[in-house]
Formats: C-alpha cells, structure tokens, sequence
C-alpha cells in the first residue's frame, strides 16, 4: 500500500535548501532587496499589465466587506496594498525590507494614499494586530513551518484568509529535474504542498486557479549559468553526480537567443486559496 506523503516535512526541507539557495544568490544580510527592489517593482508592473482572478477577487472581497481593514504579509513594494486601498478603511503592509519599503513609501506620498500604514517586520515573528483580512502573496517561501505561519493568520484574522501561490506545472523542466534528483516533483515550497498541509489541518479553502494562464518564462546569460543555477536550485553544488542528466534536460528545453542567452520555458501559474475564519 501505498504510503501518505509528510507533506510538513516535505515544506520544511523545500524551504530550508530554497533558502540556503537565496542566500548564496543574495549574499547581503542587512537587506538583499537594497539594490534590486525598483526593478522587482517593474516586473510586477509588467505582470500585471492585464487584469488576473486574483486581484480581482481581493477586490470583490473588500467591496462586499465595506469598512473592512487588511494586512499585507510580506508587502514588499506595495503591489497588493495600493491595489487594495482604495476599498479598504485601513492596511498594513508588512514587510522586513527597508529598500521594499522604500519604494512603497514613494508611492504613498506621490498617490496621496492615507490609509495604509508600512510596518517593519517578518510574519510570523511580528504580528502588528487583528484585522478582518489577512493577504499573503508569495511571502511564505522562506518560512519553514507552513503550519504555524497559517495558525497565526487564523489567529489574527477576523473574516478571512487569503494566500497567493505558484503551482508549477507537472511537466515543467524543474519537475523533471527534481523527480529524478529526489524522486518528487517539487523544487520549492508551492500550492500543492500547501493545499494537502491546509487539508490536515482541517481548512478546506477555496481555490482559485489564475484563469490567464502562466508566469513569464525566465532566462540565463548563458547555458553554464542556467546549469548552474539549476544545480543550486536543487542543492547539487557539490556534487557532479547528475550533471550528465541536467546538461541533457535543459539543451533539450531551454531556448538559446541570438546574444547568446538561454530562455527557459514558462513552469508556472499562481492560485489563490481563501477560507473564512
């Protein structure tokens, strides 16, 4: 028979080699967003050019709760938290980065907006109070005790609860890799894994799967750049035991441009989960 997956445990030691692996990328420990958080800004931007189901439920949710306040974890530039303010009473957005915050602020005072308030901090660890909606958007990678970053939302939460997540497709060129490395298909902490941890922790959310399709394809400067990137991605840094596989998945895959840099093809498409509290 057929035994259940720790899908805990599975988060756990996705999110601890997904962190080793930012760290190295980002070796700044004060604030690794210092020099990149404006063009984070721009890519958000260029994602969002076309209307998407995840927003637009935040909206309706805020629209039929008028008078309702939000917490944003992990706000970053404030994508989610101006969308939000012109239908919220009051938002919090926050975020650790002083850089994220930064850009945030900018807008605030170029907007005029006066109901969001920037709060410095990390969820779980800082908890700036109840409110009646709790949005994390993609902020929950890094944390390695899924389960206990969900309760203090519950706790915290007066209506509901939203998370934002990838959900990397079956096939995807880091499936692949990480089926034959590990023999499972994920790479990193994603909705699949969140959605079985929810269900054993007897919350049953809604989901909402993003209608419009996948996140924009990534690319490398080059093809020993993208192998090495992968190897980081699945904590083979030391070892040459798979590289014979990983040249030969990613020359299959991965699309070489005329100035010599390599485009990966597209893995993911993002899901909303909500439950009411």
């Amino acid at each position: 028979m057929e035994k259940l997956t720790d899908w805990t445990k599975l988060w756990k030691e996705l999110s601890d080699i997904q962190s080793r692996a930012f760290s190295k990328k980002q070796p700044d420990k004060e604030d690794s967003w210092r020099d990149k958080a404006k063009d984070y800004d721009k890519k958000v931007d260029q994602r969002w050019a076309k209307p998407d189901s995840s927003r637009q439920f935040l909206l309706d949710k805020l629209t039929t709760h008028p008078g309702s306040s939000l917490l944003d974890i992990g706000a970053g530039t404030g994508k989610w938290s101006v969308l939000a303010a012109p239908y919220a009473e009051k938002i919090t957005a926050l975020d650790p980065s002083k850089a994220m915050q930064a850009v945030l602020k900018e807008k605030i005072l170029e907007m005029k907006i006066t109901n969001i308030d920037v709060f410095t901090g990390a969820w779980p660890e800082d908890d700036p109070g109840p409110h009646d909606f709790i949005l994390a958007s993609h902020s929950m990678y890094g944390i390695s005790d899924f389960p206990l970053f969900v309760t203090r939302m519950c706790d915290t939460a007066r209506k509901g609860c939203i998370l934002v997540m990838r959900a990397p497709f079956a096939d995807s060129v880091m499936a692949k890799a990480a089926m034959h490395v590990w023999g499972q298909p994920y790479d990193s902490p994603n909705f699949q894994i969140a959605y079985n941890i929810l269900l054993g922790m007897d919350i049953y959310p809604d989901v909402i799967m993003e209608a419009d399709g996948t996140w924009p394809a990534w690319t490398s400067d080059s093809f020993e750049a993208a192998i090495e990137d992968i190897k980081l991605r699945l904590d083979l840094e030391d070892t040459a035991d798979h590289d014979v596989f990983l040249w030969e998945l990613l020359a299959r895959h991965l699309t070489k441009q005329p100035d010599g840099s390599y485009v990966w093809p597209a893995g993911n498409r993002s899901a909303l989960l909500y439950w009411d509290v």
